[in-house]
């Protein structure tokens, strides 16, 4: 009889508990058992891992073997476990024998097995080597991965009989060659550009509200006809924002490795775009599912949220938005599971003014009546639009704005504002914010904004005269403030004046026509 241990880490939520892969090899009849609170995929381990270790030219051992996966309580599951439950039975049967002996409790083992002994990609890996303290064993496809993690010490292996001859002590000879990087060298391992704001035209009062938002973490609700340039406009959000911190990225990481989505080496400096489609449910927006996966807003983590054609989302699914926006976590419940992400999300919304996408339109091709306007725009609830800091209108083009065929126009009229001069001025404006409160205005507290956001005499006589005239609520009374700050911020004033609240507002009121 004899015994042996292994190490490896589970996922629960965006934890990563260490999990002890204890083997046990005993007398009588021919059993493979694991117990542990194993998954469907752990449990049919038990063939990988026999074939794996036949084909690698190792002895199957009979008996009696037991894996244990500790602590019991935690549910398993993912073909994580297959290697360090084949390496557990190769020490426990002595075919194995590490060339120091502090080899084992020091390192920690992960990878699904092939049936040939091939160590096959498994999710995850990010949450497992940001929680790691030593050296971590992984797939040779998970190496980019774990790079994202940069006090992480990772070892690629191609097989079974790699990890095996690296206990040992023993070089393999060289292995098999990587996938070619992309040609360019170093400059093409960059992320792609992102689309350049001077790309559209015109639209100025659009592209200052979505520097507005991008400067203060706010946001958006663009409101305009079909190919006024809504969708272009959102596009080219990532590219007015900083590059992800370390510690950002390794957020953003973690929950797309967890979701089993491709972590790559762009993944560490830019900022996620999502933009789920508008049949989504609510499990695929919030999060959800028997072992409570991340959803949407969670995958949009540090980055942007588009959610386009809004009023054809179902209702209760943009009614699960409200918390999320509030308190920029989500906490998802499940039977089997609980688990809690992380959802600090910049929301950008776009809809059509009515049913058939025209209403106010110069061509008056708009027949829509009061009733299916009235029921179109109801989709969104009240609640929901309290929550969003910025609502603007998308008007149609004219062709010759389009063509760059009008006539001398004047100066500044031509002046076409890139995403790099655009981006300038939002870091600039996040930089005074950060060093006045720690976060954006977009995120301020309610505590800090009051002792913050002291506007002039003639400001404030202005926001309670609006305040009074549009019916704002508190909420929407806080978020003009915040607004204001971040126009101040823009134009790298200390003091917020009439001017500034007065964009703020005109940038809100819209909200009164939905």
């Amino acid at each position: 009889m004899s015994v042996a241990a292994t190490y490896c880490r589970g996922q629960w939520g965006l934890t990563a508990p260490l999990v002890q892969v204890e083997v046990f090899l005993g007398a009588g009849l021919p059993m493979f058992s694991i117990v542990g609170l194993p998954a469907t995929a752990v449990k049919e381990s038990k063939e990988r891992v026999r074939a794996a270790l036949c084909n690698s030219g190792f002895e199957f051992p009979a008996g009696r073997i037991t894996v244990n996966l500790a602590p019991a309580d935690l549910p398993k599951e993912g073909g994580r476990f297959d290697l360090p439950i084949a390496l557990g039975i190769l020490l426990a049967s002595r075919q194995l024998r590490p060339a120091a002996a502090d080899a084992l409790p020091t390192r920690e083992y992960y990878g699904e097995l092939s049936l040939s002994g091939e160590l096959l990609p498994v999710r995850g890996l990010t949450l497992a080597a940001a929680h790691a303290g030593h050296e971590i064993i992984v797939p040779l496809p998970n190496e980019s991965e774990i790079r994202i993690v940069s006090e992480a010490r990772s070892l690629g292996a191609h097989s079974l009989l790699d990890v095996c001859a690296h206990l040992r002590g023993v070089e393999r000879g060289p292995r098999p060659p990587r996938p070619a990087g992309p040609p360019g060298g170093v400059a093409a391992a960059l992320p792609p550009p992102a689309p350049d704001l001077a790309d559209l035209r015109g639209q100025q009062l659009p592209k200052r509200a979505l520097l507005i938002a991008a400067a203060g973490f706010h946001s958006l609700l663009m409101s305009g006809p079909p190919g006024s340039g809504k969708t272009m406009l959102a596009q080219r959000l990532p590219g007015l924002l900083p590059a992800l911190s370390a510690s950002e990225a390794l957020e953003v990481a973690s929950i797309a490795s967890v979701s089993g989505l491709e972590v790559g080496a762009h993944d560490g400096v830019r900022r996620p775009f999502r933009a789920p489609h508008h049949t989504a449910s609510a499990n695929a927006l919030i999060g959800g599912g028997p072992l409570a996966r991340p959803g949407e807003v969670s995958l949009a983590h540090r980055g942007v949220l588009f959610l386009d054609e809004l009023p054809e989302f179902d209702r209760r699914v943009l009614q699960s938005l409200r918390e999320p926006l509030e308190s920029r976590t989500v906490m998802i419940s499940r039977a089997r599971a609980q688990a809690q992400y992380p959802a600090a999300f910049q929301l950008i919304a776009a809809m059509n003014p009515c049913p058939c996408g025209y209403r106010g339109d110069a061509s008056g091709r708009c027949r829509c009546t009061p009733a299916q306007i009235g029921a179109y725009c109801a989709r969104i609830s009240g609640p929901l639009l309290d929550r969003i800091d910025l609502f603007i209108e998308v008007p149609r083009l004219p062709v010759t704005d389009i063509a760059g065929s009008q006539p001398a126009p004047r100066p500044e009229a031509t002046m076409q504002l890139t995403s790099r001069e655009a981006a300038a001025s939002v870091a600039r404006a996040r930089q005074r914010q950060m060093q006045r409160s720690g976060c954006l205005n977009g995120e301020l507290p309610q505590s800090q904004l009051q002792a913050l956001a002291r506007p002039t005499r003639a400001g404030r006589e202005l926001l309670e005269q609006v305040f009074e005239r549009l019916g704002l609520t508190a909420r929407s009374y806080h978020r003009v403030l915040r607004v204001a700050l971040t126009i101040a911020d823009l134009a790298e004033s200390d003091i917020l004046g009439p001017e500034h609240i007065a964009e703020a507002v005109q940038l809100r009121r819209t909200a009164g026509a939905f």
